[in-house]
């Protein structure tokens, strides 16, 4: 056997196991959603359960207002709100600097990117009684301005690192073609820099997207009605005191896993690119 046919029966074959391993949760999810609760506890555990039940599904779409369904409906309501504003803000905070931290040459540069790079480092409990108090004090707990303002802090350093990277990559000479036919530096950063820069942009745009749609621990702390509730804190409140519905929650993970697979299928042909290139300069 060749030794390029072997190795790639290995990468195959590695590919595979790899493929397995990552895809195995997912289905055993979607099956114990379907699965009814006296088959999902009983021992020893049934793989494949004798009949399906899709009566969770209903109860998430269709149930009343005191209902588990109400509450992760709101739940994806406010998950969307505060995703879509985070990224919003992020991006265009996150462009602005990063173009500056890339094009700009001032005093302590470099140094003012790593502080940044070093609060997303930050363990998130560290940060929790400090951010409890300002937004207290902005009356905005349990408000999804105060859950976007948060992530913010989250996203931005991301960003920053990401986009800054990558627009060192584009060469200087195109904003420099601009600027001598008249246009401004922030025209040049839009009609030149932008559209060069769009794979960052979108890899940036989704791992945003991503961090915002699936933070849970300030979600839970600064927030506790409906009106701002998100995803995660929702299904982790599936679990009853004494009894938990392992369904419910399965059902409750694939619906909120829907929107974040919709945006990496969208996005996903920027995001090798995007992420390899502002990875490897600076």
């Amino acid at each position: 056997m060749k030794r390029s046919t072997r190795n790639s029966i290995l990468v195959h074959a590695a590919a595979g196991v790899v493929s397995l391993l990552i895809l195995a949760p997912f289905a055993w999810m979607i099956m114990a959603s379907v699965t009814p609760q006296r088959v999902l506890i009983t021992t020893p555990l049934r793989w494949i359960p004798d009949e399906f039940d899709f009566s969770r599904y209903s109860q998430i779409f269709t149930g009343g207002s005191d209902s588990v369904g109400a509450t992760f409906r709101a739940a994806m309501v406010n998950s969307a709100v505060v995703a879509v504003g985070t990224v919003s803000i992020s991006m265009v905070v996150g462009i602005l600097g990063a173009y500056a931290f890339a094009r700009l040459r001032f005093r302590f540069r470099r140094a003012t990117l790593m502080v940044f790079l070093a609060t997303y480092m930050l363990p998130q409990i560290a940060l929790l009684i400090p951010l409890y108090l300002i937004l207290n004090s902005l009356n905005l707990l349990d408000t999804t301005t105060g859950l976007i303002l948060v992530d913010c802090a989250l996203v931005i350093p991301f960003v920053l690192w990401i986009l800054s990277n990558y627009f060192m990559t584009i060469p200087e000479e195109l904003e420099e073609a601009a600027r001598i036919d008249g246009t401004t530096r922030l025209g040049a950063l839009y009609w030149v820099v932008l559209p060069a820069a769009r794979p960052g942009i979108f890899a940036a745009i989704m791992f945003s997207f991503l961090l915002a749609w699936d933070e849970f621990m300030y979600a839970l702390i600064f927030t506790s009605s409906d009106a701002a509730k998100t995803l995660p804190v929702a299904i982790s409140e599936f679990a009853g005191r004494y009894t938990t519905d392992f369904g419910l929650v399965a059902a409750g993970g694939i619906l909120a896993a829907l929107p974040p697979l919709v945006v990496a299928i969208v996005f996903q042909r920027f995001v090798v690119s995007g992420m390899a290139a502002g990875a490897v300069k600076g």
